[in-house]
């Protein structure tokens, strides 16, 4: 479909968005979530540039997909979305050491059987 590279765009933007906020996250690390941390916690958020640019490719991914939305027929365009599981299971293995276990890399082959079926109809 014509679209499919505005589609890919937007998911993308979100699942690195994702791995961004992740990545900005584990820098500012664990924090227990009471009143004397709101301020703290908040300004080492705001100041990660991580997060900052997690949250700007998550603005433009909402863009994107915006646009999608007004040229692709939803039922298409959003099971696209879960590629963005695929490259966020990858990328979560390559830069955080997440689990990539053999269920794991199994539901990730069904989702792509599943978007590759969606895109054929």
């Amino acid at each position: 479909m014509k679209y499919l590279p505005l589609i890919l765009l937007g998911v993308l933007l979100n699942a690195g968005a994702q791995l961004l906020l992740k990545e900005g996250m584990q820098r500012v690390g664990y924090f227990e979530f009471s009143r004397a941390n709101i301020v703290p916690v908040a300004l080492q958020v705001a100041a990660s540039p991580f997060v900052l640019a997690g949250l700007f490719a998550y603005v433009v991914s909402v863009l994107v997909w915006l646009l999608v939305l007004s040229r692709v027929e939803v039922s298409y365009a959003y099971p696209m979305l879960s590629i963005g599981y695929i490259v966020n299971a990858i990328g979560g293995y390559y830069l955080f050491q997440d689990n990539l276990s053999f269920t794991r890399i199994t539901g990730i082959l069904i989702i792509i059987a599943g978007v590759y079926l969606v895109s054929r109809s």
